[in-house]
């Protein structure tokens, strides 16, 4: 049986302008989360935005990353919005604007995601079924692949989830670079609202809703609706073998992308103990309030004297 979680927040949207920035990583579950904010956008009132790149770029030029940062700063019409796409971590304040977005991610056990993109490139989803897939008819396994050492299964492939948090530095993008590292982790603190991880999808959608219910209110009951809470399967994925799990844990990549996402999903689960109401609570209380409040009124007076003594 699945908790049904109660929020309970401010109502009042129209004073909202918020914009939210949701870089997704392939094949970590976010088709299934974009799913629900596009059928939530209207009801809501908020838009959804793709950022569609050429040839599927995941960085941008420094001109495009000058006018991607004018056109969501000036696009006023729009907001609130939610802007998504498979683009590395873009800092806005590095970029002459004074938009603040909220950034949001979902991160992905490192070999699960791989093993995944691997076989959805040969046997598709149930999301595009029709859809042809650039590997379609090679039957190749993944441990078959590891032990010829072929390309698509090549550790290398796991550098995905630290350039996207890393950001568009040419670094970023370079294998088992280091400093890579620390900069995606140092970004994931600093930077990001949010980021949940695919194994505990509905506590990410939970937070979501409880945390940000201008967008996402009603997010939760749609994802556990029928046919919602796994969305995109992938077809044809077999579970590698110890042997495969071995030569792959070798990897220095593998190891520095396992590091990245524990580091993700420790505080993941620490924010989930916080925030989330515990077995059989089906409310989650504010745990703030004000109090203190002095003076008891503002008037003219106090806002003048309060100038004047500057």
């Amino acid at each position: 049986m699945r908790l049904v979680y109660v929020f309970e927040g401010p109502r009042d949207d129209s004073s909202d302008y918020s914009v939210i920035i949701y870089n997704r990583i392939p094949k970590t579950g976010s088709t299934s989360l974009m799913g629900i904010a596009y059928e939530l956008c209207s009801k809501n009132g908020f838009s959804v935005i793709h950022l569609n790149t050429t040839k599927n770029s995941h960085i941008l030029t420094p001109a495009d990353q000058i006018r991607f940062a004018q056109n969501i700063s000036g696009w006023m019409e729009r907001r609130p919005a939610i802007y998504h796409g498979h683009i590395g971590y873009i800092d806005l304040s590095a970029l002459g604007v004074s938009l603040r977005p909220i950034y949001i991610n979902v991160v992905r056990d490192p070999l699960e995601r791989l093993i995944s993109y691997y076989y959805f490139l040969r046997f598709g989803d149930n999301f595009r079924p029709e859809v042809v897939r650039k590997r379609k008819g090679n039957k190749e396994t993944f441990d078959e692949c590891v032990i010829r050492q072929g390309p698509d299964c090549d550790p290398v492939n796991l550098w995905m989830q630290i350039p996207f948090f890393c950001g568009h530095h040419s670094a970023c993008w370079e294998p088992g670079n280091a400093w890579a590292l620390q900069q995606a982790k140092g970004n994931l603190a600093k930077s990001y609202f949010l980021v949940g991880v695919t194994e505990s999808m509905e506590d990410f959608v939970a937070l979501l809703e409880a945390s940000l219910p201008r967008f996402f209110r009603g997010a939760l009951q749609l994802f556990n609706s029928e046919g919602k809470s796994h969305l995109r399967k992938t077809y044809g994925k077999q579970p590698p073998s110890k042997e495969t799990l071995k030569n792959i844990h070798k990897s220095k990549v593998w190891q520095m992308e396992q590091d990245f996402y524990m580091f993700a999903k420790k505080n993941f689960n620490s924010i989930k103990k916080r925030a989330l109401p515990s077995a059989g609570s089906a409310f989650v209380p504010q745990q703030f309030r004000f109090e203190k409040i002095r003076p008891k009124y503002i008037t003219n007076n106090n806002i003048n004297a309060n100038t004047n003594s500057r």
